[in-house]
């Protein structure tokens, strides 16, 4: 398995806004093969921004590099620079990128 994660460093006015655009978007992601699962994780608040996380688990590296050659990932991404002329952001967002060595628990099966 691999898991994509993106961090964002989310304007503290602007958090409402941030979570209403990923919970309105359409994905695609059920589209694609090898798509597992996507979580959209709201972190700590810090002085000048809240900490969100995004994380989207594949079936292996090559699916998830699959996704972002798509044209489902070109169209579910293109809401994302629009609707709205002010940042909603520190900057851009952080990507890590990891392959999973050991999973305990419901999907022990599909690392193997």
């Amino acid at each position: 398995m691999f898991i994509a994660m993106n961090r964002f460093k989310v304007l503290k006015d602007a958090t409402h806004e941030f979570e209403q655009r990923w919970l309105t978007r359409e994905t695609y992601l059920h589209e694609r093969e090898g798509f597992v699962a996507f979580y959209m994780l709201r972190g700590p608040e810090r002085e000048d921004h809240v900490l969100y996380s995004s994380h989207t688990v594949w079936a292996s590296k090559d699916n998830f590099e699959d996704w972002t050659r798509s044209e489902q990932f070109r169209a579910s991404h293109t809401r994302a620079s629009t609707n709205s002329n002010k940042p909603l952001t520190l900057g851009h967002p952080e990507f890590e990128g990891f392959e999973v060595i050991q999973t305990i628990g419901p999907l022990s099966n599909a690392a193997e």
